[in-house]
């Protein structure tokens, strides 16, 4: 056991090491030192508070939704685990997901959750983060096309793909909790073609496990769903306000539907399975501020606060896996 464990670490880590030396190859250096050196003590300050406060909502919500399946998780380990698992997600392609494997790993050794337990919790706070973030982007989309730059882009074809992709998550939610049986039927089946292997062949009654805990758990604690969703909206809050934060660094004045424009072509470019959304985050911005007449100087400001940020964020994860050590 102790040497599987070992092997997936060390697997992790070279992996992630091999990626994030290719992002961070590929980063505007010499525009993230020269926009940096613009930067006063007290911007520095209030953007690094801006971004550690959102993380620690964001680790909040997970550590409320653990609650709510009955783990007693301590901030800090949650914490460990969250950015851990979120520097995975940043260098696999696409990076919204990837990491998620890892961090039921994590949840089950290290902190000693049973495994239904931490793939339900860890389930549950991916749901709560696309199920707001295709949500935010959807609305966003909507307010354009009624905006009066609802000529740039084909915004109402986006937000039929944006409203498919919500109703498939619900949807997909629906049918793996409403309608176990399903799902249990099905791996029965494949559980009988691996009966020789002790771990897979009871498969299907650790899904029974799971869905059971989430139908007595979590439908009847709205007022901790709700306390989640609050925690959640409050990080996306923080998410926006950094935005404005940067285009005021960069002495760029934006009305309301200007920043609604960058902010969903930043959002969109993040959808794309690219590592760290390199080159497409920056072609969005690019094209945005092309469209709205602004500067390309501002927008080569904007890409490197944004890549300065995130280099910050991945070596932190990167230490974080350090720290995570299965007992």
């Amino acid at each position: 056991m102790k040497s599987g464990t070992r092997l997936i670490q060390g697997i992790s880590w070279i992996a992630a090491l091999l990626l994030a030396g290719l992002i961070f190859s590929q980063l505007p250096l010499h525009s993230i030192l020269q926009t940096v050196g613009a930067l006063s003590i007290g911007q520095w300050i209030l953007w690094a508070g801006l971004n550690l406060g959102i993380i620690a909502f964001l680790t909040l919500r997970w550590q409320i939704l653990t609650t709510l399946l009955g783990g007693s998780i301590r901030f800090r380990q949650l914490l460990a685990i969250r950015q851990a698992g979120q520097a995975i997600s940043f260098v696999t392609p696409g990076p919204q997901i990837g990491g998620e494997p890892l961090q039921v790993f994590w949840l089950w050794k290290t902190c000693g959750m049973p495994g239904d337990s931490a793939v339900l919790s860890v389930a549950l706070d991916r749901f709560f983060e696309f199920w707001f973030n295709f949500s935010i982007l959807l609305l966003a989309v909507l307010i354009l096309i009624l905006s009066p730059l609802a000529d740039l882009a084909g915004w109402t074809q986006i937000g039929v793909i944006l409203l498919g992709i919500l109703l498939t998550i619900g949807g997909l939610v629906w049918v793996l909790f409403q309608r176990a049986r399903w799902i249990s039927r099905w791996l029965q089946q494949m559980a009988f073609r691996w009966q020789n292997l002790p771990r897979l062949k009871h498969l299907d009654t650790h899904w029974q496990s799971m869905a059971q805990r989430f139908k007595e758990r979590v439908p009847f604690q709205k007022p901790v769903l709700l306390l989640a969703a609050s925690v959640t909206l409050a990080g996306w809050a923080g998410l926006l306000t950094e935005l404005w934060l940067l285009l005021r660094f960069l002495h760029l004045s934006v009305d309301i539907f200007q920043f609604i424009f960058i902010f969903v072509a930043m959002r969109l470019a993040f959808l794309l399975p690219l590592p760290g959304g390199i080159g497409t985050l920056e072609t969005a911005l690019f094209w945005a501020f092309q469209a709205l007449n602004f500067p390309a100087a501002a927008a080569i400001g904007l890409i490197a606060l944004m890549r300065l940020r995130d280099a910050v964020i991945l070596a932190g994860g990167l230490v974080a896996m350090r720290s995570v050590k299965p007992s």
